[in-house]
Parts: structure tokens; sequence; C-alpha cells
């Protein structure tokens, strides 16, 4: 198998870090396989290389060795899967990589959000094309919610998704549930300690769980776009809201949740008691189907190897469903 890898920032690298270090054991699984290509804003690599040279000159060097673009090798190179882990972007500029690898007939395994922007459009395009596009990476990092929604339960009817998508908020919310901080102060210290982005409206606006919400929502059969979203952020719950709720037996969670009846990501009253109260920077989801009844799911939603981990269980289930 070759595989080409676009984006090569925090989890770009530790992807290749994770083929490079567990080799053997992913070989067992799903053959042989080689890394012909890497590419990002920095330069590119590609052809005869050692994987852990390229990590190693990009890590020394802040770049990759050469200038060709990260267009010309997803155009112009022989690869089976593109691993495709740029930054996302709502337009077309997002999903241009993918696109290019799928009119090839190749697979890709992302992590990029950017496929809210024309979910259907690039499923019909890998169909068409005799193709699969993965994308357990974009939802909720570790936590296996893809996976579970489309296979295990593909024979069920599901009814509905609610769940907490950002664990930037759900981070926030949990310090003002335990220590009543305002929400400035608690979103400066997370800026510190690297949980908030230095700019974090996409978070704290809801906007970054509503992206995730329309992935899960066509994911369930929802034909969403992300304008079909009513989106509340966390940005004007203060201390006294969690002590009114926690008085009557609940607390304050930014849930996002996909049905026929409702696409929305808005602060929401939940049981203390709920698996949904769930605290610190964790993900989780509750499914209800009609046959299986109410399914949990949580893990953690984000970090360099939890992501990587995500998209190599997406490289197995694409060489095992083969």
């Amino acid at each position: 198998m070759k595989i080409a890898i676009i984006g090569f920032g925090t989890v770009g690298q530790g992807v290749a870090e994770l083929l490079v270090a567990k080799r053997a054991e992913i070989e067992r699984k799903i053959g042989d396989f080689r890394v012909v290509a890497i590419a990002d804003l920095t330069g590119s690599i590609w052809g005869d290389f050692k994987l852990e040279d390229a990590i190693e000159y990009r890590r020394k060097k802040g770049r990759l060795p050469s200038d060709r673009s990260a267009k010309e090798i997803a155009e112009e190179e022989d690869y089976d899967v593109m691993i495709e882990v740029t930054t996302t972007r709502l337009d077309e500029s997002g999903i241009e990589y993918m696109k290019t690898a799928l009119k090839k007939g190749a697979s890709v395994i992302t992590s990029n959000k950017s496929i809210a922007v024309d979910f259907q459009g690039l499923m019909r395009l890998a169909e068409n094309n005799n193709a699969k596009l993965m994308y357990e990476a974009t939802v909720g990092g570790v936590m296996p919610i893809i996976r579970l929604l489309n296979s295990y339960l593909a024979l069920c009817e599901i009814i509905g998704v609610r769940g907490i998508l950002n664990g930037t908020c759900n981070y926030i919310l949990t310090r003002m549930e335990e220590e009543k901080l305002p929400y400035s102060q608690i979103l400066s210290e997370a800026k510190e300690m690297g949980i908030a982005e230095a700019n974090p409206s996409a978070d704290v606006e809801g906007i970054d769980a509503g992206i995730k919400l329309v992935i899960l929502a066509n994911t369930i059969g929802i034909p969403a776009k992300f304008e079909d979203i009513e989106i509340v952020g966390i940005t004007k719950i203060t201390p006294q809201a969690f002590t009114v709720a926690m008085q009557k037996g609940y607390t304050i969670r930014l849930i996002a949740e996909a049905s026929k009846k409702s696409l929305r990501v808005s602060p929401r009253l939940v049981p203390l008691n709920s698996p949904l109260a769930i605290k610190g920077t964790m993900n989780a989801a509750m499914i209800k189907t009609d046959t299986a009844g109410d399914i949990f799911v949580a893990g953690r939603g984000a970090g360099k190897f939890e992501t990587a981990t995500a998209i190599l269980s997406d490289l197995y289930e694409l060489v095992r469903t083969n």
C-alpha cells in the first residue's frame, strides 16, 4: 500500500511517528505499506525516503526539503491512500486535496472537518471512483462514534445523537461548575495552559461543535449543512447560572444535538447524574436508536496521538473492509 500524507503539522507528524513506532504491528494487520510522499505548506518530500528522516528533518528545520507544492503532490504522485490532515477551512479550498485523490480512485482518510462543506458530494465522488472517504478523526478525536454509527448500528434507525463535541468548552464549563469562577478568568487560564487557542472564538462560540454536528447529522442520514445549525456558544454563561442549576440537580454543558426535529448547538441543563455531565476536556455522545436503546460513548476529543490513533483505525478499517 502506497500512502501520501497531506498536512505535516502536529497531527500529520503524529501519524508518521505512529507509523514508524508501530510498523511491525501495523503491517501484521494491514500488510506492507510505504509512505511515498508528504506535503504541507512548508514544502514536500517524495520518492525513496525514510519516514523517520522526514520527521527529523521537519522537526529540526521547521519545513520539508522541497518547494514542490501539496497540490502538485496530490495531483502527480501515485498513491493508494491519502491521509489528509490539513487545517479546517469552511470553503471549497478545504476539500481540494481530498477531491483530487478521490477523482484518481485513491481513498482518503482525514481528520479535516472541512468535509462538512460538501459531505454528500465527497461521498458520491468516492463511490463513483470506487474509493472510500474515512473520517473517524473528524468528530470526537479517539471517541469511536463514526464507526459505531456506520458499522455496529448500521441496521438500526438512529433517532438522534446528543453530545459534547468540544473539549475546550467542556473544560471551561467544568471549572465554572466546580470553582464558580467567571468565564473570562477561566478562558484566560485555559489559553495559558494550551487548552484554548489564542483566538478561541471557533470553540467558545459553538462553531467547532456545529461543524462536527454537520458531519454527525450526515452520517445518520440527515443531509445538513453548516447554515442549517442553530448555534449558541458559552460566552454568556455565568457562575450564578451554575449555582441555580446545581440547586435543582443540574449542571450546564454545551450540547450538540442532531435529529430530524433539531439541529442545534447550545448550552443546556444536564442532570448531574447523566453520563453527559462528563468533566474536563472529554467528548461524549448519547446515541438514541430504535432497537438498541441508548448507547453512550466517550473519549479524548483532541490530541496529537489521540487523533493519529483514530486515523490509523480508519487505515485498518479500510484494509479490513476491502
